[in-house]
């Protein structure tokens, strides 16, 4: 059987001489700084969700410091040795309470990445490959999405589907669908004149085939690294959704977003109780942001060439 041509033309040479693709994305990657500062970020963030049930002094929904509280006043930083962070108005430490709450971040996240990740795959690739009347019906679709706002997008599901986390992840997932759909198709359109497909598709292989084995594997780079930097943007989103009241879960569960809800009362005697969430909710976005434009520039043709 005849071998392929390669679908990456000059570049894909360049790269397979020095090593395969990707090993050349991944030596790009380690030369870059802010590569660098995003994997720590994001590494710390990912480290302290999974151990939050080791690394946090009490446990998510305890409030140990009930006797402390007072009607005009909570204790801050440093004021109690036992809450290093201080306390918040349902007697939480707030140490233990961003902790869970990084875990929690972690999980709606990653889940609402990945439910907007498949979702998109799955109408990118069938518009992608299929084309004609198939890509329009799908394209148009995708565009009544694109044409409201990600975030009212998301409200809207939310208060639909109901106050629970599980409704906050369908619906952060639903609005990520179209980036990834138009992403995805995009690519597809690129590699469908390619040279390896004309090949395969010569040598008798069918849609549904020259689709999995070749169009889909070569186009998928740019999806992955766009769900890096929409991992960021889910962080946000959820935080954003817990804070408008569509987390559900009750007033002293700790998750981020709804640390800074019930943190507008206080912030006249305890201004750190949104401080301190919104300071981790930045940070971690700053890290999946700069790990996923690290990445995207490694990709990136026209800097590969450099």
């Amino acid at each position: 059987m005849p071998t392929l041509p390669t679908p990456e033309g000059g570049d894909q040479t360049h790269a397979r001489r020095s090593g395969s693709f990707w090993g050349d994305v991944f030596r790009r990657v380690r030369k870059n700084p802010a590569a660098w500062v995003g994997a720590v970020v994001v590494l710390a963030f990912i480290l302290v969700a999974v151990l939050a049930p080791l690394l946090a002094p009490y446990p998510e929904l305890a409030t140990p410091g009930r006797e402390y509280l007072r009607p005009t006043s909570l204790p801050g930083i440093g004021e109690i040795q036992e809450f290093p962070l201080g306390i918040d108005r349902f007697g939480g430490d707030v140490v233990s309470k961003l902790i869970w709450g990084a875990q929690a971040s972690l999980i709606i996240g990653v889940v609402s990445t990945f439910f907007g990740l498949v979702g998109g795959m799955v109408l990118g690739a069938i518009a992608g490959a299929f084309g004609g009347w198939v890509d329009t019906l799908i394209m148009r679709i995708v565009d009544i999405l694109l044409s409201v706002p990600h975030l009212l997008l998301a409200v809207s599901i939310a208060a639909i589907l109901g106050r629970t986390p599980l409704a906050v992840m369908i619906a952060i997932g639903v609005a990520q669908i179209p980036i990834f759909a138009r992403l995805l198709r995009s690519s597809m359109l690129q590699q469908r004149e390619s040279d390896y497909v004309l090949a395969a598709r010569t040598l008798g292989l069918g849609t549904g085939r020259v689709t999995m084995s070749h169009l889909l594997p070569n186009s998928v780079g740019p999806v992955i690294v766009q769900a890096t930097l929409t991992l960021a943007t889910a962080v946000i989103d959820a935080a954003a959704l817990s804070f408008l009241g569509l987390g559900g879960g009750r007033p002293e569960t700790a998750e981020w977003g709804r640390m800074l809800t019930y943190a507008q009362a206080e912030l006249a005697i305890a201004p750190q109780l949104a401080f301190l969430p919104g300071i981790c909710i930045m940070i971690t976005a700053l890290g999946f942001t700069l790990l996923g434009e690290a990445l995207r520039e490694a990709m990136d043709p026209r800097t590969r060439k450099r």
